[in-house]
């Protein structure tokens, strides 16, 4: 008997995912952080037109989302995943030999096309699928370890580009989804699904709100505002840092090492609110992660060049990021029953990821043309229209909930 046979499904899921997700994010949104401008050298493209590859990830990875959702419904999470690997092993060989724009673009189509298969909501709904009512602390933890992509790939891609180049790192890449990420997701195919039922009881551990059919129309409608525009500046800001934080003061080594701390504080800030368990719930860590990232805007203009500036920025947005993670996803099991999960997690990637193919290239033209000070007023606003959205969900919840508990002894 082989000791995954013996281990907790729980921990067997984790194990698996936060593996694949790692390399998953690592190999796709994580690269032109780095690469991205040697791939406009090599290609002959301005850095705008290189960035627009995320763009067209994201974009493709949301419009294939609601078609992605059903075959999830219809196959599984587990054999999507497994299709992903594949999509990805595909785009990034593409990639690795892209010397136009013309299949350039085609590569990063297919990766977008990939990680709707093998990102983030199949990977959720695959939790979901064999956790049920655990699911929320099974996802907690998976995202503590799928955070830390940028922390490992940043200095590891930087590291082996220095032996094989860039498109060299790609190719390292196909054989990691090929050799290690298709054999753990098919290996959750053995781990058997439950069948899902709706509760009464949120994630949280509270009463679901019980809301009419316009009210639950509004709950989704903000929440969609929330998730939306917070992922917009954190998929805008992510693969811009390095220049934002140059353009504050801070050397080409110092970058990247402030970039690798933001993504470990930001675990740090995610095992602290699954540590707080029940006393924590999903639209209060929203709330508390958007108050922080707003600070850290304001910190990084006031302190701009200064030592104390750039770590404060880090340490406030990567605390604020990292928890805004965690509530994204676990904000539909809040609001929602555990059932509606699936359905629900891809109607609000569609809007997304759509905003998020927009991000990168509204942020590194910004950065390029307006300088620094435009792209932190910019994430200010887009914050505070976030604390909006939010402080109007707890509202409707809390209102849900007593319209809920005034109603039940009569049932």
């Amino acid at each position: 008997m082989s000791f995954a046979s013996v281990m907790p499904a729980s921990r067997r899921i984790i194990a698996t995912l936060a593996v694949t997700q790692l390399i998953g994010w690592g190999m796709s949104y994580d690269l032109l952080s780095l690469f991205g401008r040697d791939m406009a050298r090599a290609l002959g493209l301005s850095n705008e037109t290189i960035f627009l590859g995320l763009s067209i990830m994201m974009a493709v990875s949301g419009l294939s989302s609601p078609s992605i959702g059903r075959a999830i419904g219809r196959f599984g999470a587990a054999s999507i995943l497994a299709a992903g690997s594949l999509g990805f092993a595909v785009g990034l060989a593409l990639l690795a030999v892209a010397n136009d724009p013309v299949l350039y673009f085609v590569a990063w189509t297919i990766v977008g096309f990939a990680a709707g298969l093998g990102l983030a909501v199949p990977g959720y709904a695959a939790v979901v699928e064999r956790m049920a009512d655990e699911a929320k602390t099974t996802i907690s933890w998976l995202l503590i370890f799928t955070g830390l992509s940028a922390a490992v790939f940043w200095p590891v891609n930087a590291w082996l580009a220095d032996f094989v180049g860039w498109r060299g790192v790609l190719w390292i890449g196909v054989a990691a989804h090929l050799f290690v990420c298709l054999p753990l997701h098919l290996s959750l195919l053995r781990i058997p699904r439950r069948e899902l039922k709706a509760g009464l009881q949120s994630a949280d551990g509270e009463p679901l709100p019980q809301l009419s059919k316009t009210g639950s129309l509004i709950a989704f409608l903000l929440l969609a505002v929330s998730t939306t525009i917070s992922t917009f500046i954190a998929f805008g800001v992510s693969p811009t840092l390095l220049e934002i934080l140059r353009q504050a003061g801070a050397g080409p080594a110092l970058a990247i090492q402030l970039g690798s701390l933001r993504s470990a504080l930001g675990i740090t800030a995610r095992l602290a609110d699954l540590m707080l368990g029940k006393r924590s719930t999903a639209l209060g860590t929203a709330i508390a992660a958007a108050c922080l990232m707003l600070a850290s805007f304001g910190l990084l203009y006031a302190g701009s060049g200064s030592l104390w500036g750039l770590f404060g920025f880090i340490a406030l947005y990567g605390f604020g990021t990292g928890v805004m993670t965690v509530a994204r996803v676990l904000m539909p099991l809040s609001l929602f029953s555990a059932d509606d999960y699936a359905r629900l997690s891809g109607r609000l990637i569609l809007p997304q990821n759509i905003a998020n193919a927009v991000a990168p290239v509204a942020y590194t033209a910004l950065i390029d043309r307006s300088g620094l000070s435009t792209v932190l007023a910019v994430s200010a606003v887009l914050t505070a229209v976030t604390l909006a959205a939010l402080f109007g969900l707890v509202r409707m919840a809390r209102y849900g909930r007593r319209r809920r508990l005034a109603v039940e002894p009569a049932e």
